[in-house]
């Protein structure tokens, strides 16, 4: 039976695991699975039937959250991760060797560009960043030689918009593999598969658990791809337990109804903000204004509960401003059902130097700005009173 996003986000996964009866999947801890045939022991251990040996291979929990995710993005496979950055790195490792080489846009979150910058050259892959709405160079760069293509978006924070569709289909005349960060969009708002991508990456820490109470990444894709990456994955050791599993699908059963909240209250305080003598710039694909709102509206159903905007000042007035919210949590997260805000130094490019932040074009004056699920009206009435005080 076909059924729309927001039943899939309650119903996919859910009864899998041998419950009795129970209307939830239940948190299964269990480290490892008996058997008392060793022979069906055995054909477990090799793939040759479905089962569970050992919970960092595989878990019933897991398992559950891992079906949610595929339906949802409409995936032959999926498989989870203990963190968001454990499955962007697993999966980089995955494809890419010395020789080989990577590329990708330079606005990306701040633990994926340290991968780029630091971490990846080490290892002797050739790395070849490029502006993030240059569609022109990513398509030369991509022509001249590319094993994989790396993309997000809507970026992070500064919310660019790339064609998934049309890098994807430049990719493939490489052969090259082309994944998609789609933690800020969601499944709700965006497929990366349906436009060409190969393998889609959460980190579903952020809108798919949205209650910023547990971690874990997500990729989904082809079967024969995902089967690659959880290889090195169960090796690599970077496994999701049981119990955060449990608490990510249990918010992704509210995802479309969040969703469309702060859809809805991100545009309304985008356009808000937008005409406030006292905001320097608005960054939000959902405004006409923004470069690549076209682009966005073609390829998303909505422009996602993320922001950032720019004070009429230096960075000074952020830091008298951000305080002076009531209304949101000053933290390194986002997605959540409350508000939450801060400048990319403290968020998502805190790992990087001022001068790799001043590389990729993030302004140090940048605020990044996620919408909860509370009432717009008193968002809006918050953002006022703090901007009154500078």
């Amino acid at each position: 039976m076909s059924v729309k996003k927001g039943t899939a986000a309650v119903w996919a996964g859910e009864g899998n695991v041998n419950t009795k009866g129970a209307a939830t999947t239940p948190i299964v801890n269990s480290v490892a699975f008996s058997y008392t045939d060793l022979d069906e022991w055995y054909a477990v251990a090799t793939g040759k039937s479905p089962g569970y040996i050992y919970s960092r291979n595989t878990n019933p929990t897991v398992a559950a959250l891992e079906e949610k995710i595929r339906v949802l993005e409409g995936a032959e496979a999926a498989t989870a991760f203990s963190t968001g950055m454990a499955a962007i790195s697993n999966s980089l490792f995955t494809f890419l060797t010395a020789g080989k080489k990577v590329i990708s846009i330079k606005d990306s979150y701040g633990g994926t560009s340290k991968l780029f910058l630091d971490f990846l050259p080490k290892y002797g892959i050739n790395v070849t960043l490029c502006e993030t709405t240059d569609h022109e160079a990513l398509e030369a760069a991509i022509a001249g030689g590319c094993d994989v293509l790396y993309l997000e978006t809507p970026t992070n924070p500064t919310l660019k918009i790339v064609d998934i569709k049309r890098l994807a289909a430049a990719a493939k005349k490489v052969g090259a593999i082309t994944l998609v960060d789609n933690t800020f969009a969601t499944p709700i708002n965006q497929n990366p598969l349906e436009l060409g991508a190969d393998l889609v990456i959460h980190s579903a820490t952020k809108f798919l658990c949205g209650h910023s109470d547990a971690m874990g990444g997500l990729i989904a894709g082809s079967k024969q791809l995902v089967d690659k990456v959880f290889a090195f994955r169960e090796i690599n050791g970077a496994s999701l337990q049981a119990d955060p599993a449990y608490m990510i699908a249990r918010g992704m059963k509210t995802l479309e109804l969040r969703i469309e909240r702060q859809n809805a209250s991100a545009m309304r305080i985008a356009q808000w903000l937008q005409g406030h003598p006292k905001i320097k710039a608005v960054y939000y694909p959902g405004l006409e204004s923004h470069e690549g709102h076209a682009i966005a509206k073609s390829q998303m159903r909505g422009f996602g509960g993320m922001m950032s905007f720019s004070l009429d000042g230096g960075y000074d007035l952020v830091s008298a401003f951000l305080p002076a919210l009531k209304l949101a949590h000053l933290a390194a997260s986002l997605g959540s059902v409350s508000t939450l805000a801060g400048p990319p130094r403290t968020t998502s490019h805190v790992e990087l130097t001022p001068e790799q932040r001043a590389l990729l074009g993030i302004p140090e004056g940048l605020i990044r700005y996620s919408v909860g699920i509370e009432n717009v009206d008193d968002l809006l009435d918050d953002l006022d009173q703090a901007l009154k005080r500078l």
